[in-house]
């Protein structure tokens, strides 16, 4: 049911086309995914993503254990029935919104005790649940629960957490039951070269239908994360997918691209779209500014979208200074957009071996 396979490689760097094929569909890559947390795209219809090019989208396990519950959507017929998506669905284990909890968790080597953010109710977390929790939810693809490193971290520290996401990691392969749902490990290691090495030698002797790296974009240098990022996608192995979790700048995804990377997830064109901040290919622009009370032009006029197809910069501005709903959605619809433009762009380049070359985007 999940397969994957690598159909090109770029000629000068280590970008690579490749076709991922799951239960609902086929994803091309390198591929973005836009974020549904609680089963829904902020702002975005299912339709409008299906319009956009969407090939797959992350939901959150941790909010959908906790609301509406595994169980209420398992008996619905599941995530992709439940919220209108027929496209293919990867679910995160939910570590990171447990780890950012802070002082309401507490981490052991059983799994992880917290107090949900919603009622103050005590939960706790292990490896063998997440599995579980993400089967009801029928995903895709599915994350193992991994214990998501802060920065900055001693090494001791780093070295203890990563060993304990190896163990996390070993349990998660023996409970997991559903043949059509892949299972994905994640590499942790902090900014450390050879604890990367030393967790990626442990993850990929073990079955795993891919690989996802965490704990990058977590605010270090951007130098760190282009060198740390570049440096564990080379060790990781050619026939299976890899997935940069939470890093999103256009420019990060570029490198991350030409590094070798084949998925990506962040909240950034959603989040940024909800406070007045759009892509576009002359750079970035802030809608509220008052340069845009009667601009006749579209946020981008180089974009294809519905947003651009059919608005305003003057009609956007006037709708995020109205507080109207409807600017978060062309908002979203736009930057969205930019973005599956953004990763068709680099795929033809690797199609032609010019993956290397500048793109005709603004940075």
């Amino acid at each position: 049911m999940f397969s994957f396979n690598v159909l090109k490689k770029d000629a000068t760097t280590k970008a690579r086309l490749g076709r991922l094929v799951t239960a609902h569909g086929v994803v091309e890559t390198p591929a973005f995914m836009p974020v549904g947390t609680q089963g829904s795209v902020k702002a975005l219809s299912p339709r409008d993503l299906e319009e956009i090019g969407c090939q797959m989208i992350l939901a959150n396990t941790y909010h959908l254990y906790l609301r509406p519950g595994a169980e209420v959507i398992r008996e619905l017929g599941g995530l992709h029935r439940f919220m209108g998506w027929e496209g293919s669905i990867l679910t995160d284990s939910g570590g990171y919104q447990v780890f950012s909890l802070g002082a309401l968790r507490k981490i052991t080597e059983e799994g992880v005790h917290f107090r949900s953010h919603l009622d103050g109710s005590s939960h706790l977390l292990t490896p063998e649940k997440v599995v579980q929790i993400q089967e009801d939810l029928g995903s895709d693809i599915a994350m193992v629960l991994d214990e998501c490193i802060p920065h900055p971290a001693t090494r001791d520290y780093v070295r203890a957490s990563t060993g304990r996401t190896v163990r996390w990691a070993e349990r998660s392969l023996i409970v997991r039951k559903r043949s059509d749902q892949a299972l994905f490990g994640i590499v942790q290691g902090g900014m450390y070269e050879d604890l990367r090495t030393e967790c990626v030698k442990e993850m990929t002797r073990l079955p795993f239908d891919g690989f996802a790296v965490g704990g990058l974009g977590v605010g270090e240098a951007e130098a760190t994360l282009s060198s740390i990022g570049a440096f564990t996608a080379g060790l990781l192995p050619e026939d299976r997918p890899r997935y940069l979790m939470g890093v999103g700048r256009p420019e990060d995804l570029i490198f991350a691209v030409r590094s070798g990377y084949d998925l990506f997830d962040c909240v950034l064109p959603t989040r940024n779209a909800r406070t007045g901040t759009l892509f576009t290919s002359k750079g970035k622009i802030n809608i509220k500014r008052a340069e845009f009370t009667n601009d006749p032009r579209p946020a981008d006029e180089s974009c294809s979208c519905y947003c651009c197809r059919h608005f305003s910069r003057a009609y956007l501005r006037h709708l995020y200074l109205a507080g109207e709903i409807l600017a978060a959605q062309l908002h979203t619809i736009h930057n969205i957009h930019f973005y599956h433009r953004l990763m068709e762009k680099l795929r033809r380049l690797i199609r032609e071996n010019r993956a290397e070359e500048t793109l005709d985007i603004v940075l």
